[in-house]
């Protein structure tokens, strides 16, 4: 089954009992690269260390970095002032390699989480004391983007490309968008929503990992997983 499909039916069914499986990490023998990625607000890139707290997530800085820049320039008699300026940098990523099963799986997550990010956005503005939605949302803004990163690398076409808001590609989901948005009656149904909507990627996450040798993927599917755990948790699921 699709991950499209499955999502509407995991919702439509109530997403109820979903069992979530620790993945192995994946080793790959495929040479490395660097990787420009940086990390997302919850730690869906390739690089640098995140930190969620109650719905939001903040970067953990590495303590005394700067100061040791500044005395290492000192000691070498250059200024420390021109050495202190923030850098940036790249992480080393392995790149492997899909099935085209796997490079489907690619696309669907990330109209899933087009799904999630447009649900949410249009949920926050009908429920605006509902703070969740627009948190989480900018949140599915990060995944979204992560996933483009893997589509570009591996060839794969985006499906959400040019699509505006509240508009898919697969008709599963666009039939899924359109009841779960007209659903949302209550604030009650629209915390429903979003935990059936998070218990379904979880479901989907965990599926699209089982053998996968990827390990760039592995570590983005992961970390939306994770993501989707805590944006669980955020709406009451």
């Amino acid at each position: 089954m699709s991950t499209t499909k499955a999502l509407a039916a995991a919702v439509l069914a109530g997403a109820a009992g979903i069992a979530l499986v620790a993945v192995p990490a994946a080793a790959s023998a495929a040479p490395a690269v660097a990787d420009p990625t940086t990390c997302t607000q919850d730690g869906t890139g390739t690089g640098g260390a995140q930190a969620y707290r109650g719905g939001r997530s903040a970067t953990v800085a590495s303590p005394g970095a700067a100061a040791g820049r500044a005395a290492g320039t000192q000691a070498r008699g250059r200024s420390a002032a021109s050495s202190t300026a923030p850098r940036t940098g790249t992480a080393t990523v392995v790149i492997g390699s899909l099935t085209a099963a796997q490079k489907a799986d690619l696309a669907g997550m990330a109209e899933e989480e087009k799904l999630a990010h447009d649900l949410y956005t249009a949920l926050a503005a009908k429920y605006p004391s509902l703070v969740q939605f627009s948190r989480i949302a900018t949140s599915e803004s990060q995944h979204q983007a992560a996933l483009r990163t893997l589509m570009t690398r591996y060839g794969v076409a985006d499906p959400t490309a040019g699509q505006p808001a509240g508009v898919f590609v697969s008709d599963d989901l666009q039939a899924l968008y359109d009841s779960l948005l007209a659903g949302a009656t209550s604030p009650s149904a629209a915390l429903a929503a979003g935990v059936a909507v998070e218990k379904a990627d979880i479901a989907d996450l965990t599926s699209a990992l089982s053998g996968l040798t990827a390990s760039d993927v592995t570590r983005v599917y992961t970390n939306l997983r994770n993501g989707s755990q805590q944006h669980l948790v955020a709406f009451g699921g």
